[in-house]
């Protein structure tokens, strides 16, 4: 199982970004897909969370701002992110909790992307 996320970029305070994640491989169903972001120096933060079945939940602090989305037939998230602040400046990493196949095994895990960079300008 593999996540490729994509969409960060440079910003100005105020504008917008859309991050995606896409994962693939041998899926049997995900039970979640969401987003953390870490800045160096900080701890990470649970920045939103989709739950198959579920409502999303979001850090207080990107409420009303950031909106999680999921595309089931890609076994895609998103995150579109809007009113962007110079605080929101990290990189953001997706994961996914997922049944998968594994040499015939069906196990549950928790897989992760790269990391995505999203700076964000003043």
């Amino acid at each position: 199982v593999q996540l490729q996320a994509s969409g960060g970029g440079l910003v100005q305070a105020g504008g917008s970004l859309r991050l995606s994640c896409a994962a693939s491989g041998s899926i049997f169903t995900i039970n979640a897909m969401g987003w953390y972001r870490q800045d160096p120096g900080k701890q990470r933060e649970l920045v939103a969370t989709s739950t198959t079945g579920g409502s999303p939940s979001y850090a207080d602090s990107v409420k009303g701002r950031f909106t999680i989305s999921r595309d089931n037939a890609k076994n895609t998230v998103y995150l579109q992110m809007d009113s962007l602040k110079p605080e929101d400046t990290a990189v953001y990493y997706c994961y996914a909790d997922l049944r998968y196949n594994n040499y015939g095994r069906y196990r549950i895990g928790t897989f992760w992307g790269q990391g995505t960079l999203v700076t964000v300008s003043s």
